[in-house]
């Protein structure tokens, strides 16, 4: 995984986010929810203004199928 990730690294950042809120479900967050979780992964390293809905979406989409896999047995 990339040490520094931007809004560009979607799948990456779906991963750590689910590792870090394993407890949040991703389709329940605001856009502005979803923003701060990801500007506070260590990881992260881009301009907190430049995340767009279409890489919120993503990122959410992302986020949601990792929460799938491990929700469900």
């Amino acid at each position: 995984m990339p040490q520094d990730l931007t809004w560009d690294n979607a799948e990456e950042i779906g991963i750590l986010l689910s590792q870090a809120h394993p407890e949040v479900a991703p389709l329940n967050l605001q856009f502005p929810d979803l923003r701060r979780y990801v500007v506070e992964l260590a990881e992260f390293n881009d301009d907190a203004t430049r995340a767009d809905d279409s890489k919120l979406k993503a990122i959410q989409a992302a986020w949601h199928e990792e929460f799938q896999d491990r929700t469900q047995d």
